[in-house]
């Protein structure tokens, strides 16, 4: 498994971790007052709070699948994360600094997500081969394994 896979799963979990924290806040504290030039208006946000709440738990989730190598969690985290940023978007008027920060951090779990994507398929693909007895596996070279060695 590459470094950049776990990466990718470690920032998502904590992506879903703020987000489950978002979404408790916004059901504690449903409603916002909005002020403007001419009215008064107070916004429920409980709607939005569960649905931060159920992406943070999906987040941690298909994180959680990353860092154990599951084959499902890397499309399913390349289809949440793009979602994630669409509602990200959708929430840029209102907390630009946050949405912006949240979307930098979706294209960075992306970025991780997407690069090298045939490497990551060749090494799971022999780690999980079972013509590979342990010794032959040892003895392949650090270049033949595409690994730095561990000196």
């Amino acid at each position: 498994m590459t470094g950049i896979v776990v990466f990718a799963g470690a920032l998502l979990m904590m992506t879903g971790l703020i987000n489950v924290f978002e979404g408790f806040i916004a059901l504690f504290s449903d409603e916002r007052l909005v002020i403007t030039r001419d009215h008064l208006v107070i916004v429920g946000v409980t709607g939005w709070g569960w649905t931060i709440l159920i992406f943070g738990v999906l987040l941690i989730a298909v994180g959680a699948g990353l860092v154990t190598a599951q084959t499902w969690a890397r499309i399913t985290a390349i289809v949440l994360v793009c979602l994630h940023a669409v509602t990200q978007i959708a929430w840029l008027s209102a907390y630009p600094v946050w949405s912006l920060l949240m979307i930098a951090l979706d294209t960075v779990v992306l970025f991780a997500l997407t690069a090298r994507w045939s490497d990551v398929r060749h090494q799971l693909d022999n780690a999980t081969d079972p013509s590979w007895p342990g010794k032959e596996a040892a003895d392949l070279t650090a270049a033949e394994r595409r690994r730095p060695p561990l000196s």
